[in-house]
């Protein structure tokens, strides 16, 4: 029988454990200072892509310059809170977590600024013959899904299940999960399982695939299994005020015609 004491030392010990993977990475002593007259923005990989590229046609037009900084949060968060004029979530979910981290942007602030379906994506050539999402329930497919584990943002948290139960039927669940060889945190850890892995399907984006064509193709998910998920930006108050110029020229035509060509939609 465990004494008082154990239990609370037992009960302390799985709480530290659960902070140092799932707390809040906001750290109250670093000062916020993003006026440097260049436009910094943090965000997950991914989008980062288009991001760049218009950040490249904005600092052509206007001669301000943006730099895109990209990866998986625990890399780029301390730096962020120093410097980030914008942040850029991949989803509703994950940009809510980051309104936790970054205390100087208003949650009532964020916008959405492009959508983007869920797909499908396979190797070149797509040599499983891969025509939708029921083929991914057929025996011995093996499937590569993103997944957060309660302890890392990613805009592929549950996408694989809300594909598979959107006709509410629990046997698609079953039958889908019993193909995953892999749950990666982050869209770039499962690109390299679904090379390295030898997986026939990745359930994430089209820009994955729209930007690796020499290694994947992809299939799009039938309509009523369809889902999707945003893209959105929330600028500091303290920001630049070329950031704020730089969040309308994302939503402009010239911006458009870039996100339209990785896969993105208004």
């Amino acid at each position: 029988m465990f004494s008082g004491k154990k239990l609370t030392l037992g009960l302390s010990i799985v709480l530290s454990s659960t902070l140092a993977n799932g707390a809040s990475l906001h750290n109250s002593k670093i000062e916020h200072q993003p006026k440097d007259g260049v436009v910094t923005v943090f965000g997950p990989g991914g989008p980062h892509t288009a991001l760049i590229r218009a950040g490249n046609a904005f600092q052509a037009k206007t001669g301000n310059k943006v730099e895109v900084v990209f990866g998986p949060e625990y890399k780029w968060t301390e730096r962020a809170q120093k410097s980030a004029d914008i942040i850029f979530g991949s989803s509703e979910q994950s940009m809510t977590a980051f309104t936790e981290n970054y205390k100087f942007f208003d949650e009532k602030n964020v916008e959405p600024i492009y959508i983007r379906p869920a797909v499908i994506i396979v190797k070149k050539g797509n040599p499983k013959k891969i025509s939708g999402f029921q083929d991914l329930l057929k025996p011995g497919v093996k499937v590569v899904v993103t997944e957060g584990k309660g302890v890392y943002n990613t805009s592929g948290t549950g996408v694989w299940e809300d594909v598979a139960g959107r006709l509410g039927k629990l046997d698609d669940v079953k039958k889908l999960r019993s193909n995953i060889i892999s749950y990666e945190k982050g869209s770039g850890a499962s690109f390299r399982a679904f090379k390295e892995k030898q997986a026939d399907a990745w359930i994430t984006w089209a820009h994955w695939a729209l930007n690796h064509t020499d290694k994947t193709d992809y299939v799009e998910i039938e309509p009523e299994r369809r889902i999707y998920r945003d893209m959105n930006i929330a600028i500091s108050t303290k920001a630049d005020k070329e950031a704020t110029e730089f969040a309308e020229f994302l939503k402009s035509k010239e911006a458009l015609k870039i996100f339209k060509s990785e896969g993105w939609i208004k």
